[in-house]
């Protein structure tokens, strides 16, 4: 039976080029990279979405500009796993928000998807989740002033989705011990380091 994974994320995930500032093809991408390691037996589902969030625009049930739902994935796919890797939006400068903040917001979306598995009934498990912390953010080029201040969040952030992580007993990457963003503008990972994320998700997921 074919195990289907929901990619579910932002920028990053969708494979945002920091150079060109276009997409990587499906030989970079993390995603892509994944469902070629894992092989027939698995089925990727790209879900990255540019600028999505997970406090001001809610990915579960928000409908403004940048965010994809995701109910709809939930109803159409008989989901296996779950990857969430957002949070870096968050730390823009506007929305001036705490870790704690953010994290809370990502709480909520693993409640919002258990509940639905709760209420509906649709398998007889639950996909399982996996969680990936966001890299760290420098601030430096083009996004500089966008995320002013974000530097000094990185860790705690980091720190709070582990917690989460560990509260719902769900499997935590943390990213910031394993890649690097590009030099260019600080936000987004570099090419060869998509290969890095694909690696570590598949030893998890064969698991």
């Amino acid at each position: 039976m074919i195990k289907n994974i929901l990619c579910f994320g932002d920028s990053n995930t969708w494979g945002l080029n920091p150079v060109t500032g276009g997409r990587f093809d499906e030989s970079i991408r993390w995603t892509s990279q994944l469902a070629t390691k894992l092989g027939s037996g698995f089925n990727i589902i790209e879900a990255g979405q540019p600028n999505r969030t997970l406090v001001n625009h809610p990915p579960y049930n928000g409908s403004l500009s940048g965010v994809s739902y995701l109910k709809p994935y939930l109803e159409e796919y008989a989901l296996d796993v779950i990857i969430i890797a957002l949070g870096t939006n968050d730390l823009k400068k506007r929305f001036n928000l705490a870790p704690g903040c953010i994290a809370l917001g990502l709480n909520n979306l693993i409640n919002d998807i258990c509940d639905f598995y709760s209420l509906n009934n649709q398998h007889d498990e639950k996909p399982k989740i996996i969680i990936l912390s966001p890299a760290f953010v420098r601030c430096r080029g083009p996004y500089k002033h966008i995320y002013e201040g974000a530097e000094c969040k990185n860790v705690a952030l980091k720190e709070q989705f582990k917690n989460i992580a560990q509260n719902k007993k769900i499997i935590f990457i943390d990213l910031q011990s394993l890649v690097h963003v590009s030099i260019e503008d600080g936000i987004h990972i570099c090419e060869n380091q998509h290969q890095v994320i694909a690696k570590a998700l598949y030893d998890v997921v064969k698991k």
